[in-house]
């Protein structure tokens, strides 16, 4: 899945190597790119394209905006759950104080 895809070597374009001069540097000829080479192909995506319309966007950002919604109310649940269950525990600490005190005082 994860290794590159090489096309088979008879596939590629021959090319001819290019040939040796003695020319001196002064009279040098730039290289000219030979006009029977192809031009890249760039090859055609197996994927399909998703086009959007208004309404399939106004969905989409109306279920984006749900989703929000949904995991907003349930955090704000877990956070109000959490925070219940520390009071209920500190009023709990709070009252075993008051009754292991008062059963010292009685001695």
């Amino acid at each position: 899945m994860f290794t590159p895809k090489y096309p088979s070597p008879d596939t590629a374009p021959a090319v001819p190597a290019p040939a040796l001069t003695t020319d001196t540097p002064a009279t040098t000829a730039p290289v000219a790119v030979p006009a029977w080479a192809p031009a890249p192909v760039v090859p055609v995506s197996n994927r399909p394209t998703v086009q959007l319309t208004p309404g399939s966007a106004l969905a989409l950002a109306a279920g984006g905006g749900a989703v929000v919604l949904v995991v907003g109310a349930v955090l704000v649940s877990m956070l109000l759950a959490v925070a219940i269950t520390g009071v209920s525990i500190a009023l709990v600490a709070v009252v075993l104080r008051l009754l292991v005190k008062d059963l010292h005082n009685h001695r």
